[in-house]
């Protein structure tokens, strides 16, 4: 609107140039008029770096004093004062030129203008109304009609979002957090337990008049659920250049932000940090308790233009981040993009997300939930209360976006909304607001999400990836993948001193967990997600045996029906992760086994025949038969004996206990 705005001034310049009539015959009142108009071409305000608006507001209200129905005055007060952002002194500048003079505007923009900065303060109604004016005159602007559809459509939402009120209590996080200065763009871990912010600080080592900074802060989720005191990132993350907009991984180990150039050619960001354009991308890794130099973004993501607010999914191997992006004869604009972790470690070049999410005007804040489907956004482009509103998009089956749908009063107000970020569990969100009654400037707050709202619940898995003879830490690397599409939901890796991992679980799924290293058999677990709504976290070590070892391996996510030796579909996930095992490792031989419970007539039967499809299987996948035995042993190894069962003290328990002797495993023998 600003961009419209400005060039209408400039029009009204040239016309009044030109033809020098006005509606008032007072010289001291046009003189300061054209004076008045003529001040921002002719100064820069020192404090802004904008032209000189705020003078040419006060020789217009001088104009004002001296002739008060001097509508061409009231017009260019007005004018300056929204580019200023001066919204309610517009609207009464506006207001006052219509009243003195109705059609004054051949075109009817005035009462545009107007409708625009009523929606700007909430004034709904009387936006509807001036837009009413405004559509039926004949000679009204095919553009501004076209904008005056989507202002139309803004009031219409946001006077029936008024009606229909959220629930929406937020509460400041707290001065762990918290402080003074600015705290916003808040991204936290899977586990919930450790939350990682901006805070803008005063530092005298910057250049310039501002003598102010963006930093790193830290905090962990301490007793009673209050966030400690947060602790500035090692001082070669933070800088004193600015380090913003971050997006930390789902284990805490990876975190990817923005940095911006020291310089005018975009070539130095300070620090040793080179970099391609405006703002580019950077990331650095945690190995053990040291996080390492952060460097630019490998690949194809960063390009000469900005890039920013970049939002990692759970997967490890999935960003979406905004871009600003350039179209011909509009203003300058963002869109969301997205991109993918490539084998050999760089990220592909991006790819703008569809025209149903990313507008003409600008999309921001993006954040992809741990659930991998679920995308909130910020946006000016779409239908909502006015200014920047918040927005959910969910990610079909197919990997087709939802249409986008507003959060909703009072998470949108009139003013702008951004930063939203959602707790892995989906019902507790964060953002920042200078609402009163806060430590200071921008502080981070959270309220309980709506349900309708709220993604796909997220639990994690974390452990310790280790060799079973030597109990070494292991790097391992992990694949989570839907059993029911076949897809990769997840990828993460164990850290490399520790083998501490932590891997994100997204409820109502049926998962198989690989972890593979060189040189150990790949270890399997099946996470059936469909009924855990009680659960929270999922601890469990992964111990790793060495390919050299003659243990056997469970294959966790291999499935037969019951009484049946036929394998169902979903056990391909696993059996392929074997066959790709084998091909890896040509020297290898393995034997197959095949083990029930101790329940049922046919158990020597069963297990051989189960172990024979097994085989078949891994056979006609090209592996050779020659590398490869298979073996039933019925109910004679158990895991658990039926002496041990019948002690326990539930049916569940005793139940799970026989599923853990029905079992396929793989032992290697060469």
């Amino acid at each position: 609107m600003k961009y419209l705005i400005i060039l209408f001034t400039l029009t009204l310049t040239c016309n009044f140039s030109i033809a020098q009539q006005y509606s008032t015959s007072n010289k001291k009142a046009i003189k300061l008029f054209e004076e008045g108009r003529n001040a921002p071409s002719e100064a820069i305000d020192p404090k802004t770096g904008l032209p000189d608006f705020k003078t040419g507001i006060d020789l217009m209200n001088k104009a004002l004093e001296k002739d008060p129905n001097f509508w061409e005055a009231h017009m260019f007060a007005g004018e300056f004062n929204e580019i200023l952002g001066n919204y309610e002194a517009a609207i009464g500048h506006y207001e006052s030129a219509i009243r003195i003079d109705p059609n004054h505007s051949p075109t009817g923009s005035t009462y545009y203008y107007l409708a625009a900065l009523q929606l700007a303060v909430g004034d709904y109604e009387s936006s509807i109304q001036n837009l009413n004016i405004f559509e039926r005159n004949r000679r009204a602007s095919p553009e501004l009609l076209n904008q005056a559809n989507k202002i139309r459509q803004n009031c219409e939402f946001a006077i029936k979002a008024l009606k229909n009120p959220l629930d929406f209590n937020p509460i400041n996080i707290g001065p762990g957090i918290n402080t003074a200065d600015p705290e916003y763009f808040p991204t936290i871990t899977v586990d919930g337990k450790t939350i990682l912010f901006t805070r803008r600080i005063a530092d005298g080592r910057v250049e310039g008049p501002y003598k102010e900074q963006e930093d790193f802060y830290v905090s962990q989720l301490g007793e009673n659920n209050i966030w400690g005191k947060a602790e500035a990132m090692p001082d070669n993350v933070n800088t004193v250049n600015n380090e913003g907009a971050p997006t930390i991984a789902a284990d805490g180990r990876t975190l990817i932000f923005v940095g911006c150039p020291d310089n005018v050619s975009g070539q130095s960001y300070g620090a040793g940090r080179t970099g391609k354009g405006s703002c580019d991308l950077f990331i650095t890794k945690k190995l053990g308790s040291r996080w390492t130099n952060p460097e630019n973004l490998p690949g194809a993501v960063n390009t000469y233009t900005w890039e920013s607010q970049p939002s990692l999914s759970s997967d490890g191997k999935t960003m979406y981040f905004v871009r600003r992006v350039s179209r011909r004869g509009e203003p300058e604009d963002s869109d969301i993009f997205v991109t993918h972790l490539q084998e050999d470690g760089t990220w592909s070049a991006a790819e703008r997300l569809p025209a149903h999410i990313n507008t003409k005007f600008q999309e921001e804040s993006v954040l992809i939930h741990p659930d991998g489907r679920t995308l909130y956004f910020a946006s000016r482009g779409h239908v909502g209360m006015g200014g920047s509103d918040l927005y959910m998009t969910r990610m079909d089956e197919d990997g087709n976006w939802s249409i986008p749908k507003n959060l909703g009063y009072p998470i949108n107000t009139k003013f702008d909304e951004n930063s939203l970020m959602v707790s892995p569990d989906g019902e507790i969100a964060f953002f920042a607001s200078n609402r009163e009654g806060g430590f200071g400037d921008l502080d981070i707050y959270y309220f309980v999400m709506p349900e309708h709202l709220r993604p796909t619940k997220t639990l994690y898995f974390e452990g310790v990836v280790y060799d079973v003879d030597t109990r070494k830490p292991l790097p391992g690397k992990f694949q989570l993948i839907d059993l029911k599409t076949g897809k990769e939901v997840v990828y993460s890796e164990a850290d490399q001193l520790t083998g501490e991992f932590m891997v994100s679980l997204p409820l109502n799924r049926d998962y198989a967990l690989n972890v593979t290293y060189p040189g150990y058999a790949f270890f399997s677990q099946n996470f059936n997600m469909m009924a855990q709504e009680g659960l929270e976290a999922v601890h469990m070590d992964v111990p790793m045996v060495p390919i050299n070892s003659n243990k056997p391996v469970r294959l966790e996510n291999v499935f037969f029906d019951l009484d049946k030796a036929t394998l169902r579909e979903e056990s391909y996930v696993e059996l392929n992760k074997l066959v790709e095992f084998l091909e890896e490792n040509p020297d290898i031989k393995i034997e197959l086994s095949g083990h029930t419970d101790s329940r049922g007539n046919n158990n020597q039967e069963l297990s051989e025949r189960r172990a024979k499809a097994v085989f078949d299987y891994v056979v006609s996948k090209g592996i050779s038969a020659s590398r490869m035995t298979h073996k039933g042993f019925g109910s004679s190894k158990p895991v658990y004996t039926d002496e041990y069962i019948s002690k326990l003290a539930s049916d569940a328990e005793k139940e799970k206990a026989h599923q853990a002797n029905r079992r396929t495993e793989y032992k290697i023998i060469r």
